[in-house]
């Protein structure tokens, strides 16, 4: 199934009428979803963000994550984010403060009230016996055990034990002491970045049916921020097959022998470039593009989900960075989104349900990514992410010829105001902004109505992506 999933991912082109202003060459493209096509469900809970533990503490005596945080709420909710994971560097930064229970009390009020389910990560490194975890856990699982998801011990562990033997070690002693004090935790593990076979043997040593849950990893596909001295061609690998080829070499290193051992995975930490991200790349509109597809990509190899690490600081080593990765910032009057927050919402109109192939299309050396979700109520969802840009970019002329028939089409377009991958501002979803108060007032836009055999026909222009609805009746 995920092979024939893999042949969904096709290389194509852009321009629209309604961007007439931009004229480019175009391709035909076919694409055949298979109504009757074995699916793969994308979980309810797929969509993620991932945060500093620092940000748990207040500020002036005001917490970030709260119950009466309305635009915070609203905006997890327009983008369709259901999964918050707290960790990050800071988790192990003996500098940081631990999280007290008026902070936890304050994040899991904003976790109900906006719909998620929580990682939390507790301290591992230092720590010799679990007394002040057992104190976190307990608490946690006492009071708010329906909006939990599971927890993680320390961040990244592999930069301070340097062998998986003494990790595995101090981690089967420590979560041993907080069962034995708290029996209904459950744990995800080992949080590692780019040592996945760390992740392979952890598997292997707590497969399913014991006290690990999920088995959970990092990805930074460009790796630091601070080796990149080109911008343009990191934009331009973001959005090439060699990036789409290091995907697949995270996914080698440990979800075969995660399946093997019956266990669930999630990236629980992701983004473009660690370090915080890179200023005119990670924070431009190619990251919107990127996000997208990146999300697609790791549904359609069957991830739990995927959490976009995220927040106005993040932590660099021991030291904060300004988070050039962001998918928004805290602005006036709520949060301003930016690009990555823009490819998450598009990801959220057309990932209800599961996915199912497409026959093979005709490239035409395009580069583009297309693919299809089949709702519980037969409702499609077919998502184009036209990667072509620049001069050359060119259009890619779509005709879409489901194996049943439907009767209604409607699309929603991912696009900024320039066309241009490097711009960081103009861009929309279905013809609109995301406000600062977390509103999307975006539309849905009828297509043509079906041609005498069944298809139906959409322009995606260069440098955009298009989710097309699909209805029967």
């Amino acid at each position: 199934m995920i092979q024939a999933l893999r042949r969904m991912t096709v290389v194509v082109g852009t321009t629209l009428l309604a961007f007439s202003a931009v004229v480019h060459a175009q391709t035909q493209i076919t694409l055949t979803p298979e109504l009757d096509g074995a699916g793969i469900r994308i979980p309810d809970e797929f969509s993620g963000f991932s945060f500093e533990t620092e940000l748990l503490l207040p500020v002036n005596g005001v917490h970030y994550f709260r119950a009466d945080n309305l635009p915070l709420i609203r905006l997890f909710k327009t983008l369709g984010i259901k999964h918050l994971r707290i960790g990050g560097n800071t988790e192990d930064n003996p500098a940081v403060a631990i999280p007290g229970d008026a902070d936890i009390d304050s994040l899991f009020g904003f976790a109900h009230a906006a719909g998620v389910k929580v990682l939390y990560t507790v301290r591992l490194k230092g720590e010799t016996n679990a007394d002040r975890d057992i104190a976190i856990v307990k608490y946690i699982v006492d009071q708010y055990a329906a909006d939990l998801d599971c927890f993680a011990l320390g961040n990244e562990p592999n930069f301070y034990f340097k062998d998986y033997s003494v990790y595995k070690t101090q981690w089967d002693k420590m979560t041993s002491q907080i069962i034995a004090a708290v029996p209904q935790a459950v744990f995800c593990g080992p949080n590692t970045d780019r040592h996945y076979e760390w992740a392979a043997h952890f598997a292997a040593d707590f497969p399913a049916g014991g006290r690990v849950k999920e088995i959970n990893e990092h990805a930074y596909v460009g790796l630091s921020a601070r080796k990149v001295t080109d911008v343009a061609a990191a934009r331009e690998k973001m959005l090439s097959s060699e990036w789409t080829r290091l995907y697949q070499g995270v996914y080698d290193g440990f979800v075969p022998q995660t399946f093997e051992n019956k266990l669930p995975y999630r990236l629980e930490e992701t983004n473009t470039f660690f370090n915080g991200g890179k200023e005119g790349a990670s924070d431009t509109y190619t990251a919107a593009l990127w996000a997208v597809d990146y999300m697609y990509w790791w549904a359609s190899h069957r991830a739990s989900g995927i959490n976009f690490h995220t927040g106005d600081i993040v932590a660099a080593g021991d030291k904060g960075a300004p988070c050039r990765y962001a998918a928004y910032l805290s602005a006036a009057g709520g949060y301003e989104v930016h690009p990555v927050g823009y490819g998450i919402k598009t990801f959220e109109l057309g990932a209800h349900g599961s996915l199912i192939p497409l026959r093979d299309p005709s490239t035409g050396g395009l580069n583009l990514s297309a693919f299809a979700v089949l709702a519980d109520d037969r409702t499609l969802y077919v998502t184009i992410i036209n990667k072509e840009h620049g001069p050359t970019g060119r259009s890619a002329e779509i005709t879409l010829a489901p194996t049943k028939p439907y009767f209604h089409a409607e699309a929603a377009f991912l696009t900024n105001a320039s066309h241009d991958v490097a711009d960081k501002t103009g861009i929309t979803v279905g013809g609109a902004a995301i406000t600062n108060d977390g509103v999307w007032t975006g539309n849905w836009t009828p297509l043509p109505p079906p041609s005498a055999s069944g298809t139906f026909n959409v322009t995606v222009p260069a440098a955009s992506a298009a989710v097309i609805k699909l209805a029967a009746n």
